[in-house]
């Protein structure tokens, strides 16, 4: 098999199982890294740091990424069309059929069943950030990261309790976090 045809449909598969946004697709990325080789948990969280500093939906982001990193400028195209599709075939029928259907019983009780599960899909991608962030060293070493640590509570405590830097836009505290690491060569 071809490796765009097996960014296509590994993608139209997490797309298309991935309820919850962008950040539900970390579970299943951290499946298909371990699974293909195509990239690391640390080229994961890479990616993920490049998605969420960039425009647009993190899911999309990091799937363009991932084609791009195991297949070129080809690979980041159908991995990325491989993650839309799912979503706009199940919008045209979703659209059809709660045109129909919205008074339905069954169907608002399966949409409130769903919610739990995208918040569990977010949760473990969440904690395995995490993880993975605050118990890795920048060299690769599992194991609390000191610095990590402090960092991410400071950035959280400025973000969260400065009155002045509260409402500032995340992109500051994105360049504010970059350029911290490269003055500390993290």
């Amino acid at each position: 098999m071809s490796i765009l045809l097996k960014l296509y449909l590994e993608f139209f598969k997490i797309g298309l199982f991935a309820i919850g946004g962008g950040m539900a697709t970390i579970p299943f990325l951290t499946d298909l890294g371990e699974k293909t080789g195509w990239f690391s948990n640390a080229d994961l969280m890479n990616m993920l740091a490049v998605s969420e500093s960039t425009p647009g939906p993190i899911g999309i982001n990091m799937a363009t990424y991932v084609g791009f990193t195991a297949a070129g400028i080809p690979g980041g195209i159908i991995a990325t069309l491989g993650e839309v599709s799912p979503s706009i075939v199940v919008i045209i029928l979703i659209s059809m059929a709660l045109e129909k259907w919205k008074q339905n019983r069954y169907v608002n009780d399966a949409f409130y069943g769903l919610r739990p599960a995208s918040t569990g899909l977010i949760a473990s991608a969440a904690l395995g950030i995490l993880i993975t962030v605050l118990f890795t060293t920048a060299e690769g070493i599992f194991g609390p990261d000191v610095r990590g640590i402090v960092f991410a509570v400071l950035l959280f405590v400025l973000m969260n309790y400065v009155k002045p830097l509260k409402n500032l836009h995340p992109v500051w505290f994105i360049a504010f976090s970059a350029l911290v690491g490269i003055l500390l060569k993290w």
